[in-house]
């Protein structure tokens, strides 16, 4: 019989680790399932690109060679579900034999039900011994994550909670918690079309570190301020609820339609602008502008687990150069006094100070480094030059938060 969660996993596997495209990109691509099968699909696949490395590991005893990939992936798919999931170990390996056989891997299907037994008699012993964190972390990440890789790479191991922003004049859902910096918190798994006030606009969903940026740019009513590289809206949405007059520039229409559709949802409005922001000019200076610019986005692997197999260190290095594109396009776009908050979901080091202090060395702005009054909710997270850094690690106690880097500058 088909397994309508396993099949759909297997696709998801391939699309990411065999060609190479997004999980995002993958679900779309998805034939329509059921939503509890698409979710458990999603979560099965989501949990092996997770702990990739310590699958493997696992595997390795029991493999005298190395078999096909797409048999490394049922293999995969099924000490997932024995060792991480819960799944019953009869069920496991039956579905697994069985995904192997739908897939045209017939003379496979006797390796994957031995080696699946054998890692079913193991049980949890077999992840003992494992360097779990370091095993599914990439080397060149975990590098340059410096001293803070192995409270990351930890981090990465469960999934995220989900976080909310709350409209102003929202009061928090009664079985949410309330953090310290201001958004609501939600145990990972949880629907967020369940959550009262969501379907009616009063709350979106958006981690408590992707929040900070707009409030440390402090948006006051009136003021007319550009968001740049603005889909989803999320950021949007927070500058047009203090009341400012919001441009939100995005290239791609898709995306710009999505923040429309999310605007239109939480009753706001902001002028959309489909542009280049590198070449986008606003009819008068600003008095601040908002980039949270295209990066590696290594800062939310524990959303995108993808992350950790399609991102390379050429990828990091093209990126900067788009990053200083937009930071001079960002500057030029202020009044004398305006201010601009830069902002990447990045942990890697290149894009975050090595841009602002590129951007400062070209001149015409100054750094104005975050107070400790602003991030009295977070001191952890201010660094000694007064920029923003929060990564997976930080709140351990209460479930993480994404990787950002922020920085503020005022134009002269």
């Amino acid at each position: 019989m088909s397994d309508p969660t396993r099949e759909a996993a297997f696709d998801l596997l391939s699309t990411v680790l065999l060609r190479r495209r997004s999980l995002e990109e993958a679900l779309g691509a998805l034939p329509p399932l059921e939503p509890r099968d698409r979710a458990a699909a999603h979560r099965l696949a989501a949990t092996v690109l997770r702990r990739c490395g310590t699958l493997d590991a696992v595997l390795e005893p029991y493999l005298r060679k190395e078999p096909p990939e797409p048999v490394r992936l049922v293999l995969r798919i099924g000490a997932a579900a024995l060792l991480l999931l819960d799944t019953p170990s009869h069920a496991a390996v039956a579905t697994a034999v069985g995904l192997t056989r739908r897939r045209g891997l017939d003379p496979f299907s006797g390796l994957v039900n031995a080696v699946l037994r054998k890692v079913a008699a193991a049980g949890p012993a077999a992840l003992a011994e494992l360097d779990a964190p370091r095993l599914d972390t990439p080397p060149w990440l975990w590098t340059s994550w410096g001293p803070t890789a192995r409270a990351i790479a930890t981090a990465h191991q469960q999934e995220a909670p989900l976080d909310l922003t709350l409209a102003p004049g929202t009061e928090p859902p009664a079985e949410a918690i309330l953090l310290p910096t201001g958004s609501v918190r939600f145990p990972a798994g949880t629907r967020v079309a369940d959550i009262p006030g969501f379907e009616d606009g009063h709350l979106w969903v958006q981690d408590a570190a992707a929040a900070l940026p707009a409030r440390l740019l402090a948006p006051r009513p009136g003021e007319r301020i550009a968001d740049l590289c603005a889909a989803p809206g999320g950021k949007t949405g927070q500058l047009a609820a203090a009341g400012a007059q919001v441009t939100a520039i995005e290239r791609d229409p898709t995306r710009l339609a999505r923040l429309a559709e999310n605007l239109r949802r939480w009753h706001l409005s902001a002028d959309l602008v489909e542009a280049d922001a590198t070449a986008w000019t606003p009819p008068a200076p600003l008095d601040a502008v908002l980039l949270d610019a295209p990066c590696s986005a290594t800062g939310t692997i524990r959303r995108h687990p993808d992350i950790l197999h399609l991102k390379r260190p050429r990828d990091v290095r093209a990126l900067t150069e788009q990053q200083d594109a937009l930071l001079a396009a960002a500057i030029g776009m202020l009044r004398s006094g305006g201010r601009l908050v830069y902002a990447v979901c990045s942990l890697q080091p290149e894009e975050g100070s090595p841009r602002i202090e590129a951007a400062l060395a070209r001149g015409g702005v100054r750094l104005d480094p975050f107070t400790p009054e602003e991030l009295a909710s977070l001191p952890e997270a201010r660094t000694p030059e007064g920029y923003l850094r929060t990564h997976p690690g930080l709140w351990p106690d209460r479930g993480g938060m994404d990787g950002f880097f922020a920085a503020r500058l005022i134009r002269e």
